[in-house]
């Protein structure tokens, strides 16, 4: 099964685009701080510098160096949406499988709650956490996780109740498999492909909410952020520097958030059963 999916997502030139993305943004979060060439906050250097070989993209108002900023910028931006998309899908998955194997009044309870959660803008949550308490950014990721498993768990218990159904699954209840045993031994790996979905989804929206936040001046101001670069620099759109200094954290948040949208769009059509269920149907 796996080798069949990475033969059709290798025939995807979206899937090609969107992965040579995502390669080239991994590598610059892991080895970009660390190969930086200066210290993202060391004020040491000429205001408003222009770019040059010792600082590839200039010099900002405080005398930091842009390029080294940029790096830092992008593995924290990554950080936040990594956090927020492992936690809210750990907890999506978990309940997903609870409520469609069990059922009954568990399952009611859960999927009201998820509902509840559901029609509460965790925007606007997040703004008055951050705006109120100013915590720590990977706090602000573990609650935006909490806000947003119950898309997550809602498709899981969807197809839970398919899966259930199975000849495998009902011959290991017949055969005296417990519950637990048949959740981690049978549902979790079948519903694997769903779990790619959900995770790079929540990604995106995470590193969009972070990058909104880090704008309106609610995280840490200290913290290296797109957002807060992005802010920065429009405070002298009046000056020449919009090329070096606001068009590379901009250019930078539209490629991410654009490469997990390729990479998305293009598990999606190999990856959920609902699609490959439709396209077998049509065809």
């Amino acid at each position: 099964m796996h080798d069949k999916v990475l033969k059709h997502l290798r025939r995807d030139p979206w899937f090609m685009v969107g992965g040579s993305l995502f390669l080239l943004f991994a590598a610059a979060a892991l080895l970009g701080p660390p190969l930086s060439p200066h210290s993202p906050f060391a004020m040491d250097y000429t205001p408003f510098a222009r770019p040059s070989a010792a600082h590839l993209l200039g010099v900002n108002d405080c005398g930091q160096d842009i390029f080294s900023e940029l790096l830092h910028a992008v593995r924290n931006t990554v950080i936040f949406g990594l956090v927020c998309a492992a936690v809210g899908l750990a907890i999506g998955v978990l309940i997903g499988l609870v409520s469609g194997w069990f059922g009954g009044i568990l399952d009611l309870a859960l999927m009201r709650l998820g509902d509840v959660l559901m029609a509460v803008p965790s925007v606007m949550v997040l703004i008055l956490v951050a705006a109120v308490f100013r915590p720590h950014p990977l706090t602000l990721a573990l609650i935006l996780a909490l806000m947003t498993w119950p898309g997550t768990s809602k498709s899981i218990r969807a197809q839970t109740l398919i899966v259930r159904q199975s000849l495998h699954v009902r011959a290991a209840a017949q055969f005296g498999g417990g519950s637990w045993h048949i959740i981690s031994r049978h549902l979790l790996p079948e519903l694997f492909p769903l779990y790619l979905i959900g995770f790079s989804a929540k990604c995106r929206m995470a590193i969009f909410m972070e990058a909104s936040l880090a704008f309106m001046g609610l995280i840490d101001p200290g913290r290296k952020s797109l957002g807060m670069m992005i802010q920065y620099a429009m405070k002298y759109y009046y000056m020449n520097i919009w090329w070096n200094w606001l068009l590379p954290p901009v250019a930078a948040l539209t490629l991410l958030l654009l490469t997990i949208t390729l990479v998305v769009i293009s598990m999606e059509k190999v990856l959920d059963p609902r699609l490959r269920e439709g396209s077998g149907g049509a065809g």
